[in-house]
């Protein structure tokens, strides 16, 4: 049985960091689904269009899958995708209150730890 991967982010800028949750991703599983932050939630002055970044990250042999999250429903793309595992990165949480959610789900959860002082504003 093929074990799925998802981790997530906006992804405005691929720097370092980013590469560095993707390739630990990559490694916890066969297949690696990358979703994006709706337009609705990427609110920095240097954000960029949902569309324009599935497209970088489209490019990357890391990534099998990428998605645009749901505007209001964190759920909805993990009981679509089914994944064994969310990576998480060393800032990141399981959005609202679906934690418990994912873990009744079966879904181990995993941390990535902090990759450099890499971060997109710089």
């Amino acid at each position: 049985m093929m074990k799925t991967v998802l981790t997530g982010g906006k992804f405005n800028m691929i720097h370092p960091g980013h590469l560095h949750l993707l390739k630990f991703a990559r490694r916890r599983g066969d297949r690696l689904v990358v979703v994006l932050a709706h337009d609705s939630r990427n609110t920095r002055d240097y954000a960029q269009k949902a569309r324009h970044r599935k497209a970088v990250l489209e490019q990357l042999r890391l990534v099998d899958k990428v998605v645009i999250g749901h505007r209001d429903d964190f759920m909805k793309v993990v009981k679509m995708e089914k994944p064994s595992v969310i990576v998480l990165g060393y800032d990141q949480s399981i959005p609202g209150r679906n934690e418990k959610k994912v873990r009744d789900m079966g879904i181990k959860i995993v941390r990535c730890r902090r990759f450099g002082r890499y971060k997109t504003r710089n």
